[in-house]
C-alpha cells in the first residue's frame, strides 16, 4: 500500500493494537509531546532510541534533541522506538511501516533518522526499524528520497560494526551539531539538492564533525589486523573529531519533559548537573569520552528543576551526572531543593554519586521526602589489588566506614556493584566480594542494633571499551566469568550466619562476549549483525530475547574462511602498534597517554594510581588542548581522595 510522507498511520495501526502486549506504548499523545505541521517544515527529523518505549522514552539525549529541534523555526522532530516482536509481525502482515509515536507518520518520509546508541546491543533493532520503514539496510543502496541515517550516543565512538548500515555518525554532545546538521540539510534542499545524496553527505563530512563511513576505505593485513583507514574522496578529513558543549547553562533542556502514558524505567524529571568525569577509572568509557568536566551552575539547576517539575508533575527529580556529588555546589543545590520541596511529595535522587562522611549528610537531605529505600555503592573490584588496577582507589576500610554511617543513619538496605572479568583478575579477587559483603552486613547489624539489614551484591561482566586504557585488553572468556560467579555464589551460600541478609544478582558471561564483539569490532562484524537479524535476532540487550547460540553460529558463518573469528575480536589482547577500528575517530584523548595508563594498570598491587585532575596537576590526557577547553569547577571540596559511588533511590 502506498503511504504519503506526512500522513498519519494511526487508523491502520489502531486496528492492530488490541492484538499486542502493552498497546498503550504506541498511541502517543503524552504530556509535552509536540506535533508540528508537516508541510510547514523544511527539515524533518525522526529521532530513534533503538529499544522498547519503556526504556527509550526517558532517554535524556533524545528528549533534549527533540525539544531543541522543535523550537527551531521550520524544523520538525518526532520520536520512534523499537516495536515489540508481536507488533512487528502484524505490521509486516498488514503493510504498516515503522512509525513515529507523535503523529504516527512513516519514518521513511523524514529527511533524517537520528539514532542514539547508548548500548551496542540495540544494533539488530536498528535493522528492524530500517526494514519496516522501507529504508534499504545498506547505506550504499539508498537513494535521494531515503532519510539520512545518522548515529550518535556513546556507541557511536566506534560505529564500524554498523558502518554499512549508517550514512553518518557524530561523536560527542549533540545540541550544537544537531542544529548545524539541520542547517546544512536546509541549505542543500533550498539550493535544489545539488549532488544528490552524496552531495549532502559531502557537505556534512567536509567540516570534520560528521563521520561518513563510506567516504573512508579500510584495508586489512593477511593476519586479519587493520592496515589503515584513508579518505576516498577530496575534502574529507583524515580524522573526525568529537563535539563538546562548553556552556551547559546555555542549554537548559529538557524544559518540558515528556511524561509517558505507559510505564517506563524512570518515572522522574532528570537534570544533568554536569558532564564529564576526570577520576580516571580505567574501565569507564563514559568518563573518558565525555571529558572535560563542565558544570551547570547551581542557579541554573534550581531554575530547571522549578520549571521541569511545574511542566511535568513528576514527583521525583534526578540530579544526574557520572558522579553527582562531585559538583562543587552540590551541598547548596540539594539543601535548597530539599527545603523547596519538603512536604510536597516531591523527592530528590542522586544516581551515580560518591560518598564520604559528609555525603551521608547529603544523602540525609535527599531523604527528607521520606523516601529511604536503599543506597548503592560501586566499589567495582572485589579486592584492593583489583581496585588499584582499575584506578578505583577505595579501601575496604573506607567502604565499611561509609556503610556503617549509612546503617547508623537509618538505612536498612545497601547494594554493592562489582564487575567480573576485569584485566589481571584472579578467582581470589572475585571471592573477596563475599568477604566484603559479609563484613558490610556484620558492621551494619552492629551499627544499627538490628538484624534486618540487607546487602545485595550485583555483578556485571566487564567489557573492554574503545577510547579507554583497557581498549587493548583481552576480554575474559564467558566460561571463566561464569565459573568465578559460581564460586562466589557458593561462598555466599556457605556461610549460614548471614542467610538471606546477602542477595546475589549477576549476569552470565555470554551476553558480555557479544557486547565485546560489537564494542571493539570493525566493519567485518556488520555481516554478523545482519545474519543475526535475518535469523530473528531482536532486543539482544534483554535476557529473555538474547540467544547465545544464534550469535556464535552467525559469527562462525560470517567469518568462515577468513583470518578472524569471535575470539579474535574479544579474548585477544592487542599490541601497541595495532591499528584499532576507531583510531581515525578522535575523542580528544592522546593515544600514547591511554597506552601508558594501560601499562600502569598491569602491576597489581603496584599499579599506578592516577588522581582526579580537577583537584590535582594535569596528567596530559590530551582532551583540554584538543577541545580548546578548560576544566570548569567552582569551590573545591575539602577531601575528594576517598569517595565512593552512591545512589539514593
Amino acid at each position: 500500500m502506498v503511504v504519503n510522507a506526512g500522513e498519519s498511520l494511526f487508523p491502520r495501526l489502531e486496528e492492530l493494537l488490541p492484538r499486542v502486549r502493552k498497546p498503550v506504548q504506541y498511541v502517543g499523545g503524552e504530556l509535552n509531546s509536540v506535533v508540528r505541521e508537516w508541510d510547514a517544515a523544511e527539515v524533518r527529523w525522526a529521532l530513534m532510541y533503538p529499544d522498547a518505549y519503556e526504556v527509550g522514552v526517558p532517554n535524556q539525549g533524545i528528549q533534549i534533541l527533540y525539544e531543541i529541534l522543535n523550537e527551531r523555526e521550520g524544523v520538525l522532530a518526532e520520536r520512534t522506538y523499537a516495536v515489540g516482536t508481536d507488533l512487528e509481525a502484524l505490521m509486516r502482515e498488514h503493510g504498516v511501516p515503522q512509525f513515529t509515536v507523535d503523529a504516527h507518520r512513516p519514518v521513511g518520509g523524514f529527511d533524517l533518522l537520528g539514532v542514539s546508541f547508548a548500548s551496542e546491543m540495540g544494533y539488530t533493532n536498528l535493522l528492524t526499524a530500517l526494514d519496516l520503514a522501507g529504508i534499504p539496510l545498506h547505506a550504499a543502496d539508498r537513494g535521494g528520497d531515503h532519510p539520512v541515517v545518522l548515529a550518535g550516543g556513546h556507541a557511536a565512538f566506534n560505529p564500524e560494526p554498523v558502518a554499512d548500515f549508517l550514512d553518518a555518525a557524530v561523536l560527542g554532545d549533540g545540541e550544537e551539531v544537531a542544529l548545524a546538521v539541520t542547517e546544512v540539510v536546509r541549505e542543500w534542499k533550498r539550493e535544489g539538492r545539488p549532488g544528490g545524496r552524496d552531495g549532502l553527505l559531502e557537505r556534512l563530512a567536509a567540516g570534520g564533525g560528521v563521520y561518513v563511513p563510506r567516504f573512508y576505505d579500510v584495508d586489512y593485513l593477511p593476519d586479519g589486523r587493520i592496515g589503515g583507514y584513508r579518505p576516498n574522496r577530496p575534502g574529507v578529513p583524515w580524522r573526525v573529531h568529537k563535539h563538546t558543549v562548553m556552556d551547559l547553562d546555555r542549554w537548559p533542556y529538557p524544559k518540558r519533559p515528556i511524561v509517558p502514558i505507559a510505564e517506563s524505567v524512570h518515572e522522574r524529571y532528570s537534570v544533568e548537573i554536569f558532564r564529564g568525569c576526570t577520576r580516571g577509572c580505567r574501565f569507564c568509557q563514559a568518563g573518558m569520552i565525555t571529558r572535560p568536566v563542565r558544570e551547570r551552575s547551581g542557579a541554573a539547576v534550581r531554575d530547571m528543576v522549578e520549571q521541569g517539575v511545574r511542566a511535568s508533575g513528576f514527583q521525583e527529580v534526578g540530579l544526574l551526572s557520572l558522579s553527582s556529588a562531585d559538583h562543587s555546589e552540590i551541598g547548596s543545590i540539594t539543601k535548597t531543593l530539599a527545603d523547596r520541596y519538603e512536604g510536597t511529595g516531591t523527592g530528590l535522587s542522586l544516581p551515580s554519586t560518591r560518598v564520604d562522611a559528609f555525603n551521608i549528610e547529603l544523602a540525609g537531605e535527599l531523604a527528607r521526602s521520606g523516601r529511604r529505600s536503599g543506597l548503592t555503592f560501586a566499589p567495582e573490584g572485589g579486592s584492593e589489588r583489583m581496585r588499584r588496577v582499575i584506578n578505583k582507589m577505595v579501601t575496604e576500610q573506607d567502604l565499611i566506614r561509609t556503610v556503617t554511617a549509612a546503617y547508623a543513619a537509618g538505612w536498612r538496605q545497601v547494594k554493592l556493584y562489582f564487575m567480573c572479568g576485569l584485566p589481571t583478575e584472579e578467582d581470589e579477587d572475585v571471592l573477596a566480594i563475599a568477604d566484603l559483603a559479609r563484613e558490610v552486613v556484620r558492621t551494619g547489624r552492629e551499627a544499627s542494633g538490628r538484624t534486618d539489614v540487607r546487602c545485595t551484591v550485583s555483578i556485571g561482566g566487564f567489557v573492554p571499551k574503545p577510547h579507554t586504557p583497557f581498549q587493548w585488553a583481552a576480554q575474559a572468556p564467558a566460561e571463566v566469568v561464569d565459573a568465578r560467579l559460581r564460586r562466589l555464589r557458593d561462598a555466599l551460600r556457605a556461610d549460614k550466619r548471614f542467610g538471606r541478609a546477602i542477595g546475589l544478582r549477576y549476569h552470565e558471561g555470554a551476553p558480555s562476549v557479544i557486547e565485546g564483539l560489537l564494542s571493539r569490532g570493525d566493519r567485518r562484524v556488520g555481516a554478523v549483525v545482519e545474519r543475526v537479524w535475518r535469523d530473528g535476532g531482536r532486543f539482544d540487550g534483554w535476557s529473555e530475547h538474547f540467544d547465545r547460540e544464534r550469535w556464535h553460529r552467525c559469527a562462525a558463518e560470517a567469518f568462515a574462511g577468513g583470518p578472524v573469528d569471535l575470539d579474535w575480536f574479544t579474548v585477544r589482547e592487542r599490541a601497541e602498534d595495532e591499528v584499532l577500528p576507531w583510531d581515525h575517530l578522535d575523542a580528544g584523548l592522546d593515544r600514547d597517554w591511554l597506552w601508558q595508563d594501560w601499562q600502569d594498570a598491569r602491576h597489581g598491587e603496584e599499579s599506578v594510581e592516577v588522581d582526579d585532575c580537577r583537584w590535582n596537576p594535569c596528567y596530559d590526557c590530551g582532551v583540554c588542548p584538543s577541545t580548546g577547553a578548560e576544566i570548569q569547577i567552582g569551590v573545591g571540596p575539602q577531601d575528594r581522595s576517598k569517595l565512593l559511588p552512591l545512589s539514593v533511590r
